[in-house]
């Protein structure tokens, strides 16, 4: 059997010891860690995720890496996790992390300049719509980008009333949008933020 394929078996014990003392470690600390890191994925769980899996790989198939060692590395990583994850309860803290809302349909227009700063193409937004059941633009008041990705779809009423309360949140903290005051002054429906 060529060497490529089957070299350096006397260390195989030692690799399958520290797979499963790492994998072990990761599970405990994910089990300790916040419901959010594996249920609601922003920049920084990802991040979070790549890191684990290069330290968990590489602990466990580098002949001269200890568990020791790697299991150092990825309790440091999920303590940093956490570190940023309770720091986004902090206003400013939060804006530096994660992605701002961003309006992407405002009273039926596509504002494509955010499109572009959002890497989406009008066909991006448009299937999303329809798999929605929205058949006009003219039928939204806002399609918001959350800081996760999603799209919150916000219908036109038609019969001119406020913006519901957490609307006007998101549309007030959305970035290159401005202010309730700057959507009434340019004639949209927004009632008062609060």
């Amino acid at each position: 059997m060529p060497a490529w394929l089957s070299g350096q078996t006397d260390e195989l014990i030692g690799v399958v010891g520290k797979a499963a003392l790492m994998y072990t470690t990761a599970v405990l600390g994910l089990r300790v860690a916040h419901r959010r890191t594996l249920a609601q994925w922003t920049a920084i769980d990802f991040a979070a995720a790549v890191a684990i899996g290069a330290v968990v790989g590489r602990t466990a198939i580098a002949s001269g890496q200890s568990y020791l060692v790697g299991a150092t590395a990825l309790v440091t990583l999920l303590a940093a996790h956490a570190v940023v994850t309770v720091g986004r309860t902090h206003r400013w803290f939060a804006k530096a992390v994660d992605h701002r809302v961003r309006v992407l349909v405002d009273h039926g227009t596509l504002r494509r300049d955010q499109l572009r700063l959002c890497g989406l193409t009008d066909n991006d937004v448009l299937a999303k719509l329809r798999e929605q059941g929205v058949g006009a633009l003219a039928e939204l008041r806002y399609v918001l980008y959350e800081t996760k990705g999603e799209l919150t779809i916000v219908r036109e009423p038609g019969d001119g009333a406020p913006d519901p309360e957490l609307i006007t949140t998101g549309l007030r903290d959305a970035a290159g949008f401005g202010t309730a005051g700057a959507a009434d002054a340019a004639g949209r429906t927004s009632s008062p933020a609060t």
